[in-house]
């Protein structure tokens, strides 16, 4: 019988669930080419990005893999808790966006990305020159930034919206906030 075949009969993901949960990194790997393709697919209908779907597969199969002797096959099919597990990984990676995004991002200057993240200043004439400096900018440089740091777009998500590389994704961002930088005085 194929391989295949052979994971397709009824109990097979039950007996790879506990083998993985005693530990069998054997039976782990078998489950991981048995299943990764329909997780990622759950996955990347929730998350924006396939860059963010493959973080959320590596998290599910974590959460598997250190959690598999809690499955329970009286509570429900091995395929429907790994499911259930992705689904909340991509929840869980869009909910911590920013945090990710931050992570993730160029080094930039702090103090800028605060003014740019953060609320409206409290002085008027900041706040009027912040706007005048991003009028400055080129138009999709200004989309660019205000997608980046005050909606905590990804670069690979700006990548595909601007249609650039996301090395010049990253290049146009920190040449903006240079500009920006420049045109409030350097402050």
């Amino acid at each position: 019988m194929s391989e295949a075949g052979r994971l397709s009969q009824p109990g097979e993901l039950d007996a790879l669930m506990a083998d993985v949960a005693g530990g069998d990194e054997t039976a782990f790997r078998r489950l991981y080419d048995r299943m990764a393709g329909k997780l990622f697919a759950v996955i990347r209908r929730i998350a924006g990005s396939e860059a963010a779907a493959e973080e959320a597969l590596q998290e599910t199969f974590l959460r598997i893999w250190n959690h598999a002797d809690r499955y329970d096959p009286a509570l429900a099919s091995a395929s429907t808790w790994m499911v259930t597990i992705a689904r909340h990984a991509a929840i869980d990676l869009i909910r911590r966006g920013p945090e990710r995004v931050s992570a993730a991002a160029v080094a930039i200057d702090d103090e800028l990305a605060d003014r740019l993240a953060g609320p409206a200043p409290a002085d008027g004439l900041e706040a009027r020159g912040l706007s005048r400096c991003l009028d400055g900018l080129e138009p999709d440089r200004r989309q660019m930034v205000l997608l980046a740091y005050c909606q905590g777009w990804s670069r690979e998500e700006l990548s595909r919206r601007f249609d650039r590389p996301v090395p010049t994704v990253k290049t146009l961002l920190r040449r903006s906030l240079i500009a920006l930088k420049e045109c409030l005085g350097g402050r």
